[in-house]
């Protein structure tokens, strides 16, 4: 499956539940269409809130279903400004840290729930990608 979506934060409901009909088609368990939920959710509203500060952008949303249906690979591909969310380090989940509010804990929460995270800029484009077993 692959969409385009225009990268604002009121379409989150199409493209979260794009990726959920693919899961559902596989079968996946709730527990495991949560997380990757959650996950989208994280990517794609980052890209709205952030990777436009100028103007309207896209966001292309890629799903795959891998290795016998057994993983699932989950692309966002935008124009957007260059910004590595796994360059960071990350966010600081101590009582402290949490009060500061520094931001970055919902890019850990990706890294934490998927199997794989991977970030590339190619041609002008931001590309991150997550696999996750199903």
């Amino acid at each position: 499956m692959r969409k385009v979506f225009p990268a604002k934060i009121e379409y989150l409901d199409e493209v979260t539940g794009s990726v959920d009909a693919v899961l559902l088609s596989c079968g996946a368990s709730d527990e495991v269409r949560f997380e990757i939920r959650l996950a989208v959710e994280e990517i794609f509203v980052n890209i709205a809130d952030y990777g436009y500060p100028d103007g309207e952008g896209k966001a292309a949303l890629s799903c795959a279903l891998l290795d016998g249906k057994k993983q699932i690979r989950i692309r966002f591909t935008d124009s957007g400004i260059e910004f590595d969310p796994l360059a960071r380090e990350d966010a600081d989940t101590s009582e402290e840290g949490l009060l500061s509010r520094e931001g970055g804990l919902g890019i850990l929460l990706v890294k934490r729930m998927m199997d794989e995270v991977t970030y590339c800029r190619r041609h002008g484009k931001n590309i991150l990608t997550m696999v996750k077993t199903l």
